[in-house]
């Protein structure tokens, strides 16, 4: 169905569609780009929360947790599937977005030609009604006048009174005005001719063909809005697949999870290699009632005096209890004695295999110089190879350096493999004197927390030798704040100290304060210092309010 042939007389209405296509072209552009914007956005954003939950630590500090390592992959294939929003996106603005701008365009120079000359047309053909329509009034105008002539000429010729020349003048007078009468009737009849033959001309020639213009500029409107529509899927099916292949991965990545692996890496990361600690020992407050009764005398009972300060009792309790109590934060040392042997070792072989690695880059790096070194040898245009020379020597002490390194963390290796705690009968091959370093820096057992710099550099509190004497005469003990088992043997080789035997049970009436030992005393009350290290400590729970004498 033609416009020009149904709607020729619609010209105001066809302009108006028009205008209406070109807006609602205009319309769908925009929401094709507020919908690119929101692809940008919302791949922009998916790409942040990827980035904020990627794990910031280096690859080796990773939490290996298969949950943790499926969720990393997950954010990897999100991190793909954000790609493809872009690539939505970007292919939204280039294919539908930047041709629906380019066309709307030229559609709307197309849509200004046609009607330009539709309006070019109508205005010609106005002109011709004009001029037929004033030639029409012109040829009436004469007809009145002549018909006046007419009336005035029989007027005249019938008045007796009139003179000759009155009746000649009336007839030349009717005689020029049906001269004009006649020439006006001859024009309105060209120029009325001539107006229908271009309005006939307007109506079945021009106006079809200008209509004809604008009917296939909307149709070809309509056609690219169809491919707009249908690009617009296009985009988005073209990503399909990919975005499959993400969403399949997360799939794999969630059926990676194994609960049982991620226990046993529990147990690997935190597992200390100690034994449970032993049986709390039976304290005997009798001693001195029997003792007291055989001597047949009756005890007198002792002065406040002699009693220790709550307060203190309580402040000195109020250290981190161990092996159940909070793990302690103390500074780590070189060998890892601040942690369980089980860790302890893990560390060791860690730090082993690293420095291997690095040996063996030194190795290769070190070969290399030399084949370099060879070749300016044999070829002296090629190089100087003097001036390899400090490169190799280099590396050569980096080869050293890095060989002690390994045999000294081998050596603290084999200290903690050999330790009880980890399945070892090895005993601490150190003499704990603590006047001098061993090769490896530490001489305190390694299996135990310790908050402080290691002991090897300090010798048990030396107070006053007359007060220390004193204290220990003191008829009356101090209160026991708790007990513990020697993990170790010690040796005492300094006023003030304790010996002891491994497994050895004793009482605990001083704490720890700060220098790294301890105040303990035997069954048999032989009291002094024993070190923190060497014993596996149980504080009692009323020592925080209350006072036990022993």
């Amino acid at each position: 169905m033609s416009w020009g042939t149904e709607l020729w007389d619609q010209f105001d209405n066809l302009e108006k569609h028009t205008q209406w296509g070109i807006d609602f072209l205009e319309r769908y552009t925009k929401f094709v780009k507020e919908r690119t914007e929101i692809e940008h956005a919302y791949a922009k954003q998916l790409r942040n929360l990827v980035k904020k939950n990627c794990p910031k630590r280096p690859k080796d500090e990773e939490p290996r947790f298969s949950s943790c390592l499926s969720f990393y992959t997950i954010l990897n294939e999100l991190n793909d599937y954000a790609g493809q929003r872009e690539v939505v996106a970007e292919e939204m603005g280039r294919r539908v977005y930047g041709e629906l701008m380019r066309y709307t365009h030229e559609l709307k120079s197309e849509r200004k030609v046609h009607l330009q000359e539709g309006r070019k047309a109508q205005q010609y053909l106005d002109q011709c009604w004009k001029q037929m329509d004033n030639s029409k009034k012109k040829f009436e105008r004469e007809c009145r006048e002549t018909e006046k002539a007419q009336l005035g000429y029989e007027k005249i010729d019938n008045d007796p009174n009139a003179t000759k020349a009155d009746v000649e003048k009336a007839k030349a007078q009717l005689y020029l005005r049906t001269h004009m009468a006649d020439e006006s009737k001859n024009e309105y009849a060209a120029q009325l001719q001539n107006f229908n033959g271009e309005q006939q001309k307007h109506f079945y020639s021009a106006i079809p063909i200008i209509f004809k213009n604008l009917q296939d500029m909307d149709e070809r409107r309509t056609l690219k809005l169809s491919e707009s529509y249908k690009g617009f899927a296009d985009v988005e099916r073209k990503v399909i697949p990919i975005i499959s292949k993400c969403l399949e991965g997360m799939v794999v990545a969630s059926k990676s999870v194994d609960e049982r692996r991620d226990s046993q890496i529990v147990v690997e990361s935190f597992k200390s290699g100690f034994e449970p600690p032993a049986d709390f020992p039976f304290e005997d407050f009798s001693q001195n009632i029997y003792r007291a009764g055989s001597e047949g005398t009756i005890s007198t009972p002792k002065t406040d005096s002699s009693r220790a300060d709550p307060k203190h009792t309580i402040g000195k309790t109020k250290g981190k209890l161990w092996l159940f109590g909070k793990k302690p934060k103390g500074p780590a040392v070189e060998d890892f004695s601040h942690l369980p042997p089980e860790q302890r070792r893990k560390k060791l072989q860690q730090r082993i295999d690293e420095l291997s690695r690095e040996l063996q880059k030194e190795v290769d790096q070190r070969d290399a110089l030399n084949k370099m070194k060879d070749v300016y040898e044999k070829t002296p245009q090629m190089g100087d190879p003097g001036s390899l020379q400090p490169k190799i020597a280099e590396t050569m002490s980096n080869m050293d350096r890095l060989r002690v390194e390994i045999q000294k963390n081998e050596a603290w290796l084999t200290e903690v493999e050999g330790k009880p705690g980890v399945r070892g009968d090895r005993r601490p091959s150190a003499d704990v004197n603590h006047h001098h370093h061993t090769p490896h820096g530490r001489e305190s057992p390694e299996g135990s927390y310790n908050e402080d710099a290691p002991q090897e550099n300090r010798g048990p509190p030396q107070p006053d030798p007359h007060e220390f004497d004193d204290e220990f005469d003191d008829d009356d003990p101090l209160p026991a704040v708790g007990h513990c088992k020697a993990l170790y043997a010690f040796d005492s080789q300094n006023e003030g100290t304790l010996a002891m035997v491994e497994g050895e049970v004793m009482y605990i009436i001083e704490e720890d304060k700060g220098d790294g030992w301890t105040r303990a005393r035997k069954q048999n009350g032989e009291e002094g210092y024993v070190p923190t290290s060497y014993v596996d400590i149980t504080l009692e729970k009323n020592s925080k309010g209350a006072v036990t004498y022993i």
